[in-house]
């Protein structure tokens, strides 16, 4: 990271306790910048924002508007009003067809990988731009593109988040705010434990590269899109897919 990248900026992660959320925030805080970390376990939150030092824990449900806009107001008294959004919160749900997939887990997943997003997007993007200035991130997958078998609500959802960029995205091309989402294959991390053996196999089966993609891997590119050095992307999507992505 480059020194002094993130200087006088400060940043908001949704899900930053852990994953990565969590190893996004490190990029900012090692950028000189300063995070908020937003996630519903704020014990895990508080730990690991005394570990990066320079980031506060705010505890709130991305499905509630009034959580989302007490979190905000907490940011901005203990932090400073945000310049980033990395939005980071996402569950899998569970790993069954179409057919037999429980309403109330398909609500859930929708709720907060969609929902969740756009609630968030929603409560940060009118400061950012009464500032002039700010960049939004938020993580996709490569599910919402192609559509895994056994995850229609986790593929939905994140199809619908790639909408989302690009809709909002195009909307505030001429204001100084730059909206964009990244689309990562799997990637190794606690959500591991949220599906089956098989599916993680077949998602592993499907990447080229043959191995899975690492938390710091996707915040090397979601560091350079939350950055002063990301000029001319906005409603874009990009592929972290170890050469899984066909489009």
């Amino acid at each position: 990271m480059a020194e002094g990248l993130f200087k006088g900026r400060s940043a908001v992660v949704t899900g930053g306790a852990r994953g990565i959320g969590l190893a996004c925030a490190a990029k900012v805080v090692a950028g000189g910048g300063r995070v908020a970390l937003w996630d519903r376990d704020f014990d895990r939150a508080r730990q690991s924002a005394k570990e990066l030092k320079e980031a506060v824990a705010v505890e709130v449900d991305v499905t509630n508007d009034a959580s989302i806009d007490k979190a905000l107001a907490v940011t901005e008294r203990q932090l400073a009003a945000p310049d980033i959004l990395i939005a980071s919160a996402g569950i899998t749900g569970p790993n069954t067809t179409v057919v037999q997939y429980p309403v109330d887990d398909w609500r859930q997943v929708i709720d907060i990988n969609l929902t969740g997003v756009f609630l968030c997007n929603r409560a940060l993007a009118p400061g950012m731009v009464k500032r002039g200035w700010g960049r939004i991130v938020n993580i996709a997958s490569v599910a919402g593109k192609e559509g895994n078998p056994n995850a229609s609500a986790y593929s939905a959802s994140k199809a619908g988040v790639i909408g989302l960029t690009k809709s909002l995205g195009k909307e505030l091309a001429t204001s100084g705010i730059l909206v964009n989402c990244v689309a990562p294959a799997v990637v190794r991390t606690e959500l591991f434990s949220q599906m089956t053996e098989q599916h993680i196999q077949y998602m592993l089966s499907k990447i080229p590269m043959n191995r899975f993609g690492e938390v710091d891997e996707v915040a090397e590119l979601v560091s350079w899109l939350a950055s002063p050095l990301c000029t001319f992307s906005t409603a874009s999507v990009f592929d972290l897919s170890g050469g899984r992505a066909t489009y």
